[in-house]
């Protein structure tokens, strides 16, 4: 079946109608779910209070229980993604007596599949930021964010020994947006490309860049963080 015909995101927030939860969380969750169900196959511009409450059970007034605007719906998904982000990001970006190639390995699938699920939402975000300055800074401050913990991690396997000494920051810079513009072009429109042909490139251009193309085709190296 196309991607085209999912009109709604098949990935959502937790918690949606749980017994135990409070009515309130369950309110704020819905109101999320019906912003990626509508991101999933709308623009940023086009969404409105009303067609997001229209999708939940509970009147327009409850929306600003929750959110101030549109773009604070916006900040609160994108503050989830970069959690997400990072949480796959972590083996890499915080083990500290790992094979570096190994966790590496391990981050950038998760990164991929992340992505893959999330991949209209990031569409979205990128290009109203294009237009509206807040969420320009919100995703400007992300992508920063991002690149701080990657020149983190360079700068302390460089003091291992495990990667070349240079400049970590415009390395990172470089390594992270290719990233973005890349799982952008594969998941952010209709139909979704496949995973693993994304997956497969940024690891070998990482891998390369970083650790050697000596460890392409290997989840694994003699390289030990210590």
């Amino acid at each position: 079946m196309s991607d085209k015909k999912h009109l709604k995101s098949p990935l959502h927030v937790s918690p949606e109608s749980v017994p135990t939860v409070s009515k309130s969380a369950r309110t704020r969750a819905a109101i999320l779910n019906a912003a990626l169900d509508f991101l999933w196959s709308h623009p940023f511009r086009e969404m409105t209070i009303a067609a997001l409450m229209a999708e939940t059970d509970v009147g327009r007034s409850a929306f600003y229980v929750h959110f101030k605007d549109l773009q604070e719906v916006m900040e609160t998904l994108l503050e989830m993604l970069q959690g997400e982000i990072f949480g796959v990001a972590e083996p890499w970006l915080e083990g500290e007596s790992d094979d570096p190639t190994a966790v590496l390995h391990e981050s950038l699938t998760g990164l991929v599949r992340v992505c893959y699920e999330r991949g209209p939402f990031l569409r979205a975000i990128t290009d109203a930021a294009t237009t509206d300055e807040r969420l320009e800074e919100v995703w400007r401050k992300f992508l920063e964010g991002v690149d701080k913990a990657g020149v983190a991690r360079i700068e302390a396997d460089q003091a291992r020994g495990l990667i070349a000494d240079s400049d970590a920051r415009p390395v990172v810079f470089a390594l992270n947006r290719l990233n973005t513009y890349t799982v952008l072009q594969a998941f952010g429109q209709h139909p979704r490309k496949q995973p693993e042909p994304v997956r497969e490139a940024l690891v070998r251009i990482w891998f390369s860049t970083l650790y050697g193309s000596e460890w392409l085709g290997n989840e694994s190296s003699d390289l030990v963080r210590k």
